[in-house]
């Protein structure tokens, strides 16, 4: 596969979600969007996906104004048709009814070919314990890191 920029990135999802399958989709987008995606004017905080009579939308993602823009700007935030083939849009509201799974923004990025990507996962809601199992997991590698590191470099604490 090619080059592709990270634009925007949604980090609080995978501390919020446990991930099961994760989608490419194509987003619906006017000229004066594309242009403040491409400048990194993006953020997916807030937002998730949702699909709404067959179609895949994305909601609540900020997309800001572009400086250059006139009184045609866009709204930054509208509701953005994703752009998924049909059994991929049925096969995903199958999983969200049946399952209880959430359409998740993790990240939105330009490919090679200079389009607009978002990816999206399923993602199963975590608890709080699981949350917590999750940074103590993360606290503790970082200290057999760290303690390799130190013993790499012949000292001891």
């Amino acid at each position: 596969m090619g080059e592709e920029k990270t634009v925007a990135q949604n980090r609080r999802a995978r501390h919020e979600y446990s991930i099961e399958d994760s989608f490419e989709a194509g987003i619906v987008l006017t000229g004066t969007e594309i242009k403040s995606i491409r400048a990194g004017k993006v953020s997916l905080a807030e937002s998730y996906a949702r699909i709404d009579k067959g179609e895949a939308w994305l909601v609540g993602a900020t997309i800001q104004p572009w400086e250059g823009g006139n009184r045609n700007n866009h709204e930054p935030k509208r509701p953005r048709k994703l752009l998924l083939h049909r059994d991929q849009i049925l096969a995903l509201l199958s999983k969200t009814k049946a399952k209880g799974l959430t359409l998740v923004p993790l990240k939105m990025y330009i490919t090679e070919r200079s389009r607009a990507k978002l990816e999206i996962g399923l993602g199963r809601g975590k608890l709080q314990h699981d949350r917590r199992q999750d940074i103590a997991a993360r606290d503790s590698r970082r200290e057999m890191d760290r303690a390799i590191a130190d013993a790499g470099r012949g000292r001891s604490r």
